[in-house]
């Protein structure tokens, strides 16, 4: 087995950030989270509170976990928010704060770990997206901004890391069976689950599982991909 890695996963509390950074523990590594609020991460986990949006945080966020875990290796960016609405009613906190949160905290959180990354010569970075952000959806004007950005972002680090051993991708989920899709109502499940040819929605360890495989030493040579994990419903987007 490999020596274990600092793998930094945001918003590794809950959902499928949860499952991901599961994964990586039952592996070995030393897995470390940022998160803004909500139910404390597991065992094993190095959890800080701190807000992804803020360069000053992120900074000391960082110096806590190079000091407990060293130089971040494999950061996923999984912290996000949704402020869902339709367009002509979309307020601009209600678009800005949802650019804040899963565009620019995903830059602060790369840019600061690409430090350690460059120094080493080496790094896995994954941006976690969504099936929304190039298939689109009503209301949803803000968050498939923000989720389609993430192409752009990992494409750019492709370009300006890839010969220091650095990749960047973006995991691109769709509808995941999660505490947010059980409470829709039944008719609303239905309908989506119509429309995706798997027909059903995923297993957060799904896309756990893509996440690690990226991060792992058989996705070297994969950079500036997206590998959607949405049963089929995004294709030829």
């Amino acid at each position: 087995m490999s020596e274990p890695r600092s793998v930094l996963v945001t918003g590794a509390n809950q959902g499928i950030g949860a499952s991901i950074a599961a994964r990586f523990v039952a592996q070995g590594d030393k897995v470390s989270t940022i998160y803004h609020s909500g139910q404390e991460p597991a065992e094993g986990i190095l959890g800080i509170v701190g807000d992804v949006t803020n360069t000053e945080t992120v900074e000391a966020a960082f110096k806590t976990i190079e000091a407990q875990n060293g130089p971040v290796e494999v950061l996923v960016a999984n912290a996000g928010i949704t402020r869902d609405q339709l367009l002509l009613r979309m307020t601009d906190a209600e678009f800005d704060s949802v650019l804040a949160v899963n565009l620019g905290g995903a830059f602060k959180c790369v840019r600061r770990a690409s430090k350690s990354m460059i120094r080493l010569r080496r790094g896995r970075i994954v941006l976690i997206g969504s099936v929304v952000a190039l298939y689109g959806t009503a209301g949803q004007v803000n968050y498939s901004s923000s989720k389609a950005a993430l192409v752009g972002m990992a494409r750019s680090i492709t370009r300006e890391l890839g010969a220091r051993g650095i990749t960047a991708n973006v995991v691109a989920p769709g509808f995941i069976d999660t505490a947010m899709t059980a409470a829709l109502p039944q008719e609303r499940q239905d309908a989506y689950k119509a429309a995706i040819p798997a027909g059903r929605f995923a297993q957060p360890d799904e896309v756990a599982g893509v996440v690690q495989f990226l991060a792992g030493p058989d996705a070297g040579y994969i950079s500036g991909a997206v590998i959607p994990v949405d049963g089929g419903l995004g294709m030829g987007h």
